[in-house]
C-alpha cells in the first residue's frame, strides 16, 4: 500500500465504529482521515427557517459544530484502533457526494464506510450512502456491514 491516506466515514453510529475497528484489523497501522459529512440544514430546521424570527445561519453553524465534534470522536476512536488519524468535517448534501469529493481532495487510496443495515422499502426511500459512494467513487470503497 502507498502512503496515501485512507478516508474513513464516521457518523457516530455503531456501524461506523465497527467499520473503524474492522478496517484497523485489515489495514494495520497507517494514516487515516476520519470524515463526518453533516447536513447544512435538517428537515426540522428547514421548517423553522421559514419563521421570520429564525437567524439566517444559526442552524448551519450548529450543524457545523456538531459535525466537527463527531469527526473528532471518530478520529479518537481510529487512533485507539491503531490508525494515525486526523478529523475532517464538512456540511454537504447529498452525503455521498461530500464523501467522494473529500476522498478526491485528500487523494485517498481507499474509502472505508459502514452500512446502516437498511433493506427493502426503507433503503429505497432513504437511499444507501454506502452504495452511492461505491457507485460514484473513482477509487476503491470498502463497505463493512454491521453484524448482529
Amino acid at each position: 500500500m502507498s502512503n496515501a491516506p485512507v478516508l474513513i466515514c464516521y457518523d457516530g453510529s455503531k456501524s461506523a465504529e465497527h467499520a473503524i475497528d474492522v478496517a484497523a484489523g485489515m489495514l494495520g497501522p497507517r494514516h487515516a482521515v476520519v470524515l463526518d459529512v453533516g447536513p447544512p440544514i435538517t428537515l426540522a430546521e428547514s421548517l423553522a427557517v421559514t419563521s421570520p424570527f429564525a437567524p439566517d445561519t444559526a442552524f448551519e453553524e450548529y450543524n457545523e459544530a456538531d459535525t466537527e465534534e463527531r469527526a473528532s470522536e471518530g478520529a479518537e476512536r481510529a487512533r485507539k484502533a491503531g490508525f494515525t488519524a486526523d478529523a475532517r468535517s464538512m456540511l454537504g448534501a447529498p452525503t455521498w457526494k461530500g464523501i467522494v469529493d473529500a476522498a478526491g481532495e485528500i487523494e485517498a487510496e481507499l474509502i472505508v464506510i459502514g452500512t446502516r443495515g437498511l433493506g427493502g422499502v426503507r433503503e429505497a426511500v432513504e437511499g444507501s450512502v454506502s452504495h452511492q459512494v461505491a457507485e460514484h467513487s473513482d477509487r476503491p470503497v470498502l463497505i463493512i456491514p454491521l453484524k448482529d
